[in-house]
């Protein structure tokens, strides 16, 4: 267990949720390498600090190579890209960028976003650790790409070298870096002096609410509030002026930042920021009465969804998963759900397809492979993209076919 907050470094002792023992979710297993390699599983918690209020996962020394041929690529999800183009169209005319400006996106995965300020004529540049997907992002959109972990030293290295962006884009980011401090503290350098820093994460609020209990998972190290982001923000110069909610990953928030000695007013984005500020003073963010209960909703999720899966296994019916999304890899590995109960899954993405899921060796197949066995349930595993996962297998209803979801609740539709 952690001995002290990765941020302000006060003692850890409150513990938010233990789900026991879990291997690293991104880590899918070669088909090769199933029969007789063994797997290593590592503790799985998430603590509170009582003084900056910052929830994050207990001390655990994982492997090093989260990143290295990483499976994780933004571009297989239709609603991702389309809320990229529309994030880039909204700063650019928010923030008048044109042909003159530069943004820079930490954590750029495959040029998802990118894409959208390039053809525009915008400048760009991106910073993702993860070799493979760098690449991907140049051979198909033309985005260059630092291939690094971002923090001090690279943000200073790269003022260095004249680089000022007008925006600086983190999308779901900040959790997963295990020194914050160090990571914030490279944005200023970077950061030109009238400048916009955008951060988008999934929202603590929505995950107490709902019981977004898998969203806990080892590439996670932080689950975030707005209260903690803003302290964490100002102690390396930025103050956060403006807040957007985003429907994505169960909800999420993007906050707006700035240097603190610039001035930017936006009456619209400030009023929203002053509304969830209030949000979270009134659940309780800022005592453990906001944090009390929640242990207790990962044991009912399971019992349910075991339930389900064993009576339909005694019925003689089938179930199959869609997805193979870390998130998802939490529930069935806590649930010690198995290919006994869940045949197989399946997954857009070529990374994931033919792999075995992490820990329970369920296999991942191309989306096609339900049309070809014809489950009577599709167990949606990424639960935050059901909509877009029921319309593109809207023909499962041609054989009388239902989804399922676990999350915040069991229900079948």
């Amino acid at each position: 267990m952690a001995s002290e907050c990765r941020f302000c470094k006060s003692p850890l002792e409150y513990v938010l949720v233990d789900l026991g023992l879990s291997p690293v979710s991104n880590h899918f297993r070669d088909p090769s390498r199933v029969d007789h390699e063994g797997q290593t599983f590592f503790p799985l918690k998430a603590l509170v600090c009582e003084s900056c209020w910052l929830v994050q996962l207990s001390d655990v020394v994982t492997p090093p190579h989260f990143y290295e041929d990483y499976a994780y690529f933004s571009s297989f999800s239709a609603s991702w890209l389309a809320h990229a183009e529309r994030y880039a169209q909204e700063m650019q005319e928010r923030l008048g960028l044109g042909s003159d400006s530069f943004v820079l996106e930490i954590a750029s995965n495959d040029g998802y976003l990118l894409q959208h300020f390039k053809n525009a004529g915008i400048k760009v540049i991106g910073v993702e650790p993860s070799d493979n997907v760098a690449a991907y992002a140049k051979e198909h959109h033309g985005i260059e790409s630092i291939v690094e972990f971002f923090g001090k030293s690279l943000g200073d290295a790269l003022r260095k070298k004249g680089i000022s962006a007008d925006l600086i884009a983190c999308n779901n980011v900040l959790a997963h870096v295990p020194d914050i401090g160090d990571f914030v503290s490279g944005i200023g350098p970077v950061l030109a002096p009238d400048g916009t820093l955008t951060i988008e994460f999934p929202h603590l609020l929505q995950m107490l609410t709902q019981g977004q209990f898998d969203t806990v998972y080892h590439e996670h190290y932080f689950y975030l509030s707005l209260l903690s982001v803003e302290r964490i923000l100002g102690a390396h110069g930025l103050t956060v002026y403006g807040l957007e909610q985003l429907n994505t990953h169960g909800g999420s928030l993007r906050v707006f930042a700035k240097h603190s000695a610039s001035e930017i007013n936006d009456h619209a984005l400030a009023e929203t920021l002053a509304k969830v500020r209030r949000d979270e003073a009134n659940f309780g963010l800022n005592s453990l009465a906001g944090y009390s209960g929640f242990a207790e909703r990962p044991a009912q999720c399971k019992a349910d969804l075991l339930s389900f899966l064993i009576d339909v296994w005694r019925q003689g019916k089938t179930v199959c998963g869609y997805g193979a999304p870390a998130k998802g890899n939490t529930i069935l590995n806590y649930s010690g759900i198995g290919p006994e109960l869940l045949p197989f899954t399946t997954d857009l993405s070529p990374q994931k397809q033919g792999k075995f899921l992490p820990g329970v060796n369920i296999p991942v197949f191309h989306p096609d492979h339900i049309k070809a066995t014809r489950p009577d349930y599709v167990l949606i595993l990424p639960w935050n993209l059901r909509e877009e996962i029921v319309q593109q297998l809207s023909d499962i209803r041609d054989w009388g076919g239902q989804f399922v979801v676990a999350i915040p609740k069991l229900e079948t539709f």
